[in-house]
């Protein structure tokens, strides 16, 4: 023991601090240990929860993620330009831009603890991406910022002039949650994957309504009244009604909506890969999926939604209204609706 403090202080008094210091990594000094860090791109405090989740993940495996307000099409943008000098480690990302960056090289595959409890259909066979929560679009709307009008009950409600000014949606060209609403939109007025008429003439008319087209999450706008009706997902309304204690609805619209994964992935080449991976384990083990269930979310394991927590949830009956799609092909389609979008529409 003798030597060991000797050799610690002849290491201290000759080699300078910043060599001691890294003599105490090389031993694995458990303090040091924990001073770590994990880039996530698209891991927004404001959004599903991820506040809260980086908390934990601090608290429970020592790696520091800090917040980061990107959304998936600015992740991948970044990924994309960083190719040859990853910042990153890993990104969270909608189902189709996860798809597309599998195609720019710019993620690579990981099947880690949790994988393999995966649904076959919410992971890449490869390992590319997985999912580790699913959401349903739909109206989050702040029903005092209404002042009396009515709660709108479907899609083309909002085409009414009486909501002129008061509809928000994320951009379709770049959010993944306004491609989404483009695709629920589309799907529900009587389009598919391959004609997107239907959502290019909604939101052409949705147009002549003066909506707010914010480019990232608007949770707080929601909550303030500014955004009074905001085209979103169902985790987002059910926190600001039962845990901010909102005046806040969340409708599906009477024609239909759809479910969607939100997954993640590994940065190819990330520079704290060993970090990285311990992330998606992380948020894939039973406390990160219970952390998810409780901040309303389906979580990929569906065994920690329990009861007490289905209760904030609209009943089945109305759920019957959500549907799937074909997530690779809704990936593909992606580039052609947004050029699409950008050239008709805004």
């Amino acid at each position: 023991m003798g030597k060991k403090v000797s050799s610690f202080l002849f290491a201290f008094l000759f080699m300078g601090v910043e060599a001691f210091v890294f003599a105490l990594l090389l031993m694995g000094s458990p303090a040091l240990a924990q001073n770590q860090t994990a880039v996530c791109y698209n891991c927004p405090p404001e959004w599903a929860g991820w506040g809260s989740q980086l908390e934990l993940i601090k608290t429970e495996t020592g790696i520091t993620v800090p917040m980061d307000n990107k959304n998936s099409g600015q992740s991948v943008s970044q990924l994309i330009a960083e190719k040859n000098n990853p910042v990153a480690d890993v990104s969270y990302l909608g189902i189709s831009f996860a798809i597309n960056a599998i195609r720019e090289e710019v993620i690579t595959t990981y099947k880690g603890k949790g994988w393999e409890s995966v649904p076959a259909n919410l992971k890449d066979p490869d390992g590319y991406w997985v999912t580790i929560h699913s959401g349903s679009l739909g109206l989050m709307i702040n029903v005092d910022a209404l002042e009396g009008k009515p709660i709108p009950k479907s899609w083309k409600d909002l085409l009414d002039p009486q909501y002129k000014g008061l509809v928000g949606f994320l951009d379709p060209g770049s959010a993944f949650v306004g491609y989404v609403g483009a695709v629920a939109i589309n799907e529900a007025l009587g389009g598919n994957l391959d004609n997107f008429d239907p959502a290019i003439n909604f939101f052409k008319e949705l147009k002549k309504n003066d909506p707010i087209i914010p480019m990232q999450t608007s949770y707080a706008r929601v909550l303030s009244g500014e955004i009074p009706i905001l085209l979103d997902y169902d985790f987002n309304a059910y926190r600001a009604k039962f845990t901010d204690k909102a005046n806040v609805d969340f409708v599906i619209p009477a024609e239909g909506s759809i479910m969607v994964p939100y997954v993640m992935t590994l940065v190819k080449n990330a520079p704290h890969e060993a970090n990285g991976k311990a992330v998606i384990d992380f948020v894939l083990s039973d406390k990160g999926q219970k952390l998810w269930a409780e901040n309303y979310l389906r979580p990929v394991h569906i065994e920690a939604m329990t009861p007490e927590i289905a209760k904030f949830f609209l009943p089945d009956s109305e759920y019957k209204k959500v549907g799937t799609v074909d997530y690779a092909k809704m990936a593909e389609a992606q580039k052609a609706f947004t050029e699409r979008y950008l050239a008709e529409v805004q």
